[in-house]
């Protein structure tokens, strides 16, 4: 992990879905080789603020009015989201959204339309994400359907990685999966990142979300309503309560010393 120069930014971006408000001036970076998470509940934007960045927000009846999105000198923003991708920004959608009937060799095939790179660069994505996921290479012509969730995911982040990304938008990786395989998805995007692509990460397990961070940003109702280096986050009180399950400890010994000064109800007669 680390992080440099001018990499994803984000800047005052407003979203709407019709006359309902989704994303009020929601400003973030994502610096190069970094891992940037957006820690939120449910319905707090994250997955828009995804879709307005991959310019996918349209095709679930959204629309970006106002800010923008730039990746070092480029604007993104207002470009369709095929030359999102050839300037080096993927998404992995939450629910994995592999292509069923198709085999994993052309799913993974699938994901170099819109790229940039010709045979050779499509060949080395290729050995890449075989590295990474080597169950994809002994599976290629099995269906995508027949796989497992967690092979399926596997096959979701490896497709939008043969796009050779310089950022990859990640939503919600560990979703519906077991412990042990979300935390074999952790590993590899950590490996991922350790490689040089910078990784904005929606995750609904905080904890995973916050160690594999550099930075992290918190989403209320459209809002980022926190936001610094992600160890920062994970110590403080608000956070760990709310998104890692961690009560205050004082605060929970008083309140069971008060329910055992508290009057025993009777059982309801009637």
């Amino acid at each position: 992990m680390g992080g440099g120069g001018a990499g994803l930014v984000v800047r005052d971006l407003s979203v709407g879905y019709g006359p309902v408000r989704a994303l009020r001036e929601v400003s973030l970076e994502v610096p190069e080789g970094a891992v940037v998470t957006v820690l939120g509940g449910n319905g707090a934007g994250k997955t828009t603020l995804l879709r307005a960045v991959s310019r996918t927000l349209a095709f679930h009846g959204g629309t970006v009015t106002g800010g923008t999105v730039s990746l070092g000198d480029r604007r993104l923003d207002g470009l369709p989201p095929d030359r999102v991708v050839a300037a080096g920004v993927c998404q992995v959608p939450e629910g994995r959204q592999v292509f069923a009937r198709m085999t994993v060799a052309d799913n993974l095939r699938a994901g170099t339309f819109g790229s940039s790179g010709g045979r050779t660069a499509r060949a080395a994505a290729l050995r890449r994400v075989h590295e990474l996921f080597p169950v994809l290479a002994e599976r290629a012509q099995q269906h995508a359907g027949l796989l497992s969730g967690g092979e399926q995911q596997m096959l979701a982040v490896g497709r939008a990685l043969m796009a050779a990304p310089k950022v990859l938008l990640l939503d919600e990786p560990s979703l519906g999966l077991a412990p042990l395989m979300a935390e074999r998805i952790a590993d590899t995007v950590r490996e991922i990142n350790d490689q040089g692509t910078s990784v904005l990460l929606v995750e609904q397990n905080a904890a995973i979300a916050l160690r594999l961070a550099d930075r992290a940003y918190v989403l209320e109702v459209g809002e980022v309503t926190l936001s610094g280096p992600a160890d920062e986050l994970a110590a403080s009180d608000e956070v760990r309560r709310r998104y890692l399950g961690v009560v205050d400890e004082d605060a929970a010994a008083d309140a069971s010393s008060a329910r055992g000064t508290l009057p025993a109800l009777s059982r309801w007669e009637g």
